[in-house]
């Protein structure tokens, strides 16, 4: 198999650094290059064309939610991961409104790190635990039913509005289907036609909506 193309796109060199040589000495993943703020990232990522980014959030310059839109529109082959110290809510919700693939926590496990890239690479959403609860977590008030624009979750099924409440308390297609009973392959369709209908782009766009507008399942033991 071909090796993951990373590319890591962060204003602190020691930081930059100590993510390569971890990778550098992982099978399957290989660092293409380097980045110190969102634009050169951005420039970096056409030319190179990575399969996954890993965008700090906070840069001086260009911003890494300010990246996002120009990484998707000059390396659309690229999934973004959010790698930053920042567990604010709102920095959640714009990285992945914008279309970041995944929002990590710089202080996750080594292996938590390479699963996420596996994940990404292959087109599923990832985010720290700690993160999928602050997702959860931005329901203040949930919205009465009259408030709710029922004209979109009205075209889901009984069945696709469970897949996606599970969807926003961060749960896995495996647990998904666990749960509700269902053949993992079975979900996967749930999820795509969840998407068509709310005509969202990714996993992590269906988990906000479905935050946003009070569809939240506690996620399976």
């Amino acid at each position: 198999m071909k090796p993951i193309r990373v590319l890591i796109v962060d204003d602190h060199t020691l930081f930059r650094s100590g993510i390569k040589l971890l990778l550098e000495r992982q099978t399957g993943f290989e660092v293409v290059g380097e980045a110190g703020d969102g634009l050169e990232g951005v420039k970096r990522a056409k030319q190179l064309k990575p399969d996954v980014v890993l965008l700090d959030l906070h840069m001086p310059g260009t911003s890494g939610l300010e990246a996002i839109p120009l990484l998707r529109e000059e390396a659309p082959q690229a999934q973004v991961i959010m790698l930053t110290v920042s567990e604010d809510a709102d920095d959640l919700l714009e990285a992945l409104r914008a279309g970041a693939r995944g929002y990590l926590l710089k202080n996750i496990e080594m292996d938590f790190l390479l699963d996420s890239i596996r994940r990404a690479a292959a087109g599923e959403s990832v985010m720290s635990a700690q993160m999928a609860g602050k997702l959860a977590d931005t329901i203040r008030t949930p919205q009465s039913d009259s408030a709710k624009p029922e004209s979109s979750l009205g075209k889901l099924t009984p069945r696709e509005r469970e897949v996606i409440a599970m969807l926003a308390s961060g749960a896995s297609n495996k647990e998904i289907a666990r749960t509700l009973d269902l053949a993992e392959s079975t979900v996967k369709i749930h999820v795509q036609g969840i998407l068509r209908k709310l005509n969202l782009a990714s996993r992590v766009q269906a988990a906000v909506y479905a935050v946003e507008h009070g569809l939240v399942l506690e996620k399976p033991n």
